[in-house]
């Protein structure tokens, strides 16, 4: 799809890639568990992302060419690497060593929100009386999920390190965004992912390395190998590059609809594989996050259409 043109009708394999890719997502949760179980967080990511960089990196050579980034493009992919990969898995793999992968989950999926309020406060974005409230509402959702659905914990100073954690990966997860708008004017998709996995991963060995985890392994399982693999090929590499093509053929606001699904798809998952059992509070609370993004999307998308109608 160039530049600028409408999104293509999407063919059913398209679709069938963004539900499996959102049940992928939905999946590293309880990979990501299950792998710092048995190693240090720092090492898991290490592996994951080396990983990840390889198959990347092969995919760009084959469709790309061998990359050859500018000093400006490297600083964008450096700051990509740091906020996305390094800090945003350093807060991933470190929280889930504390709270469920479910619940987990159901906090990030505020990030939609965060991103829209961040647009609004930081770059003046156009704000409705919807689609604040779809905001407002996704993040009193999301304080019913991190305080297991009793607010007063939050201002008794006893929501733990692990929901502080994973609420960073939300706000981190919006400075990977909006350094990414820098990044896709000269990058496409595939390689803005390849370059961002590759400096992410140089700052997780290097701090894995002074940590002295990195080939800490003696004690991991067939099951945490296993996790860091999928966590690398499918949860990233494949994941990754089957969103990127269905962002390129029918454009980014219906794939991202799709994103939804991913904590249900880890609540399902975390009940099944690790026995989770959340209860009713926080299952309530991450209905609320759900749809306060979904009306926060919707409000947005009626914002840009009728900004477009005033333009032309």
């Amino acid at each position: 799809m160039k530049a600028g043109s409408a999104p293509e009708a999407a063919s059913p394999a398209t679709y069938g890639k963004l539900i499996a890719t959102a049940f992928v997502w939905g999946a590293t949760w309880i990979a990501g568990r299950v792998a710092v179980s048995e190693a240090s967080p720092l090492a898991v990511a290490s592996w994951r992302f080396l990983l990840a960089a390889l198959v990347l990196g092969t995919l760009v050579v084959i469709h790309e060419g061998w990359p050859r980034w500018s000093l400006d493009e490297w600083l964008t992919l450096a700051a990509l690497g740091a906020s996305g990969i390094f800090l945003y898995n350093v807060c991933f793999l470190y929280g889930l060593k504390m709270i469920e992968a479910g619940r987990g989950a159901l906090v990030v999926a505020l990030t939609p929100a965060v991103v829209a309020a961040g647009d609004w406060w930081l770059f003046a974005a156009p704000m409705s009386p919807m689609k604040a409230s779809g905001i407002g509402l996704a993040m009193f959702g999301c304080l019913l999920v991190v305080t297991n659905g009793d607010p007063r914990l939050l201002f008794a100073g006893q929501v733990g390190l692990g929901e502080w954690l994973i609420i960073g990966c939300s706000v981190l997860w919006a400075v990977y965004t909006f350094v990414g708008r820098r990044g896709t004017r000269s990058l496409s998709p595939l390689a803005m992912t390849f370059g961002a996995s590759v400096t992410g991963w140089l700052m997780l060995t290097t701090a894995a390395l002074l940590q002295g985890s990195l080939f800490s392994l003696a004690a991991i399982t067939w099951r945490g190998g296993g996790a860091i693999i999928f966590l690398g090929l499918f949860g990233t590499a494949l994941a990754f590059t089957w969103y990127a093509e269905a962002v390129q053929r029918i454009g980014a606001t219906r794939s991202a609809a799709f994103i939804n699904l991913v904590p249900v798809s880890a609540v399902v998952l975390g009940a099944a594989l690790l026995d989770e059992r959340l209860g009713v509070a926080v299952l309530t609370g991450g209905a609320l996050v759900i749809a306060g993004v979904i009306i926060t999307n919707q409000a947005g998308t009626r914002l840009a259409a009728g900004h477009k109608e005033k333009t032309t």
